[in-house]
């Protein structure tokens, strides 16, 4: 059953240098004529109640607030409505416009509060640029506030990360995302070894399991409660459309993703072609194998029942060569309550796990 959307603003200020999703800051002339053709694509599905809708990019607090708005006035309401805001260009009056329009989660990008790493990772907000549009949503009634947070960054010591941290845990957001700088071309200089960027990592775990925050996911920690359930939905396989040129959707068993170009997914959307390009057509096995990857982001793990009955099979004669190797590496292990789990050295090493189930 559909239970999520996700609606993509592929539109940005200025690009940062490390980031590969599909986002442009050179089409700004394109805005109306996108956001007409995504109204379009939003009204060709039947949606009932959502639980959950997300409104990423790009950068979806560039755009005006009025988009926002009207995007939000076709679809369903939602449990759980998130609008990703890079500080640099959030106001009072996009603010109140999000909130009346059901918004209900903020995710601001903070990555550092150190004003010179982000101008080297591309950053076009300053640190305080956040700390002013933190406060300001917080006055103006939002309760629920992720920050991301980044580590590993060019010329990031230790010490810099501990104040980023630091003051996090002074404001108490709801939600904090960790991310490890993912370098996929040679763009950067002077990055820390890796060894300091373990450390970081283990700062980061250990100061906001501290401070009251719970770990359910390799990157990510929340106070209780306040998980995010459009990417649970993600990792717990549920079924999802995405809307928006480059978005992706899980539907039947089939994933898939639309035209990433702006002028051909607006031209595709404008003469009723299909803009969809199918990733995945998915087997049973491919269903089991794909849980297990997915299950193991969680801290939570596998729940040996649960899968057993998700797929009517015992899950543990499935994959026991897979097990036992990874729990002879000291990569997972099986709790009191019969959940598979990767263990500390697992999550550092997760990918090693993950091609075991491939």
């Amino acid at each position: 059953m559909l239970e999520s959307v996700y609606v993509h603003i592929p539109f940005c200020k200025q690009k940062c240098l490390y980031c590969d999703f599909n986002s442009f800051d050179n089409k700004k002339e394109k805005i109306e004529e996108y956001m007409a053709a995504l109204y379009k694509e939003c009204s060709k599905y039947t949606f009932n109640r959502l639980k959950t809708i997300y409104i990423g990019g790009g950068t979806p607090s560039f755009i005006e607030p009025q988009y926002i708005e009207r995007i939000l006035g076709i679809l369903p309401e939602a449990e759980e409505v998130t609008i990703e805001a890079n500080p640099c260009t959030v106001t009072a009056e996009k603010l109140e416009i999000y909130k009346k329009a059901g918004v209900n989660r903020l995710s601001i990008g903070l990555q550092s509060t150190n004003d010179n790493i982000l101008k080297e990772i591309g950053r076009a907000h300053t640190f305080e640029e956040f700390d002013k549009a933190f406060k300001l949503a917080r006055e103006k009634g939002f309760k629920n506030i992720n920050v991301d947070l980044m580590f590993g960054l060019p010329n990031q010591s230790l010490i810099d990360l501990k104040k980023s941290v630091d003051y996090l845990i002074g404001l108490s957001p709801e939600h904090i995302s960790c991310y490890s700088l993912i370098v996929h071309e040679n763009v950067f200089e002077n990055l820390p070894p890796d060894d300091e960027e373990r450390r970081m990592y283990y700062y980061t775990k250990d100061a906001l399991k501290k401070a009251g925050y719970v770990q359910y996911e390799i990157s990510n920690f929340s106070k209780i409660g306040y998980e995010s359930k459009h990417n649970l939905a993600y990792w717990n396989q549920k079924e999802y459309i995405g809307l928006g040129a480059g978005a992706s959707s899980y539907a039947n068993n089939v994933r898939y993703t639309n035209e990433t170009s702006i002028e051909k997914y607006i031209e595709g959307i404008n003469t009723n072609k299909d803009i969809r390009r199918i990733d995945e057509t998915q087997t049973e096995e491919d269903k089991i194998r794909e849980y297990m990857i997915l299950r193991f982001r969680l801290t939570a793990g596998v729940n040996i029942s649960e899968a057993n009955q998700k797929f009517n099979i015992d899950i543990l004669t499935k994959f026991m060569k897979e097990i036992k190797k990874l729990a002879r590496e000291g990569l997972l292990y099986i709790d009191e309550n019969r959940n598979i789990k990767l263990t500390d050295k697992g999550m550092d090493f997760a990918n090693v796990v993950w091609r075991e189930f491939v």
